[in-house]
């Protein structure tokens, strides 16, 4: 608990205290959004971007303290770092991997001076390369290759467990990301998804002959990080956003939600949790769908929320109200996880 406690901590001061000074870096270097013409966000254009890399640093940050243990084992006092277990390292490389490939998308939209990155099968490559490297190294530490709900289903993936992470990873990373279009939202979503999988991992920790699940500690511990994180963020990205995420952040943050999925055997939780990122992934693929399809739109832009913008609700409206939206879906999660361990058996 402690160490879970330190690291949220450490990871909030850090991203609370450094956004500013990633403010004015990218201010004195022009590092701004570029602002697509359908909306009206000509506000925005020249906010500075790239965000994400504070939240990375925060969560590194935390993840290290939070590994930091000033007493031995008889009681004495002395400064020693703990080993790093392997689930851990596998949420880092998720998160820090897949904000790697947002990041190269960023910086070409910089370089180029336009809402244009990478080429799409280039980043879609680079997000395979990240899934793929995290799927070999999860099954090479052993992890439980059945798919999952709250807990195993019993049905083993095999093979096919390689090719569901791959989904799995790059689905959340691009859904969040077609989230990240109005200040706050996705890191204000983000915060309770992290904050969800928080309780989850301290819950697994524990209730360990329950769940089976290893490395709970250290997974609780980023997913502590990764709720400061995002908290700290949010309160320089909150409307009007004096920075913005960038794919760096949407990026890792959809990775980080995968990993810790993966690893906590809650795969198709997280359809639950992250239940406005399905939202708005599913209204761009009706959008496609409609439009090549039958040559008509149903949303009058997509992601949906740009659709409710055109309608013109305020900014401020939409994301609190998504917000509102995400949060019952967590809370929905959260009781179907719980309701898990006490129908079958788990003690309160």
């Amino acid at each position: 608990m402690i160490a879970m406690l330190a690291s949220g901590g450490v990871a909030f001061v850090v991203t609370i205290g450094l956004t500013p000074v990633a403010i004015r870096f990218f201010r004195g270097h022009e590092i701004g959004q570029f602002i697509q013409d359908e909306v009206a966000h000509d506000h925005k254009q020249g906010t500075p971007t790239m965000g994400g890399l504070v939240v990375i640093l925060g969560v590194v940050a935390g993840f290290i303290v939070g590994h930091i243990d000033a007493r031995t084992a008889s009681g004495s006092w002395s400064l020693r770092l703990r080993e790093f277990q392997t689930p851990g390292l596998l949420v880092l490389l998720a998160f820090v991997g897949m904000g790697l490939i947002g990041f190269l998308d960023d910086l070409a939209k910089v370089t180029r001076a336009r809402n244009l990155g990478l080429k799409k099968r280039w980043k879609f490559m680079g997000q395979l390369a990240i899934a793929g490297l995290f799927g070999w190294a999860a099954v090479q530490y052993g992890v439980n290759t059945e798919l999952s709900f709250t807990r195993p289903l019993g049905f083993d993936l095999g093979w096919f467990y390689v090719v569901w992470v791959l989904l799995m990873l790059t689905a959340a990373s691009n859904a969040v990301n077609f989230t990240d279009g109005l200040d706050g939202l996705a890191s204000g979503s983000g915060a309770l998804v992290f904050g969800a999988f928080t309780i989850v991992c301290f819950w697994q920790f524990r209730h360990p002959e329950f769940y089976e699940v290893v490395g709970t500690q250290e997974l609780a511990m980023l997913a502590s990080s990764l709720t400061a994180s995002t908290l700290g963020f949010l309160w320089w990205n909150a409307a009007p956003a004096r920075i913005i995420l960038g794919d760096t952040g949407a990026e890792a943050i959809g990775g980080a939600m995968a990993a810790l999925a993966l690893l906590t055997n809650t795969h198709l939780l997280l359809v639950i949790f992250g239940g406005l990122y399905v939202m708005e992934t599913v209204s761009v693929l009706l959008q496609i769908i409609s439009y090549r399809g039958f040559g008509r739109r149903i949303f009058r832009m997509a992601p949906v929320h740009h659709h409710y913008e055109l309608k013109g609700w305020p900014e401020t409206t939409i994301i609190v109200r998504f917000w509102i939206l995400a949060a019952l879906f967590v809370a929905l999660g959260l009781g179907l996880f719980y309701g898990d361990f006490i129908m079958s058996g788990g003690i309160g």
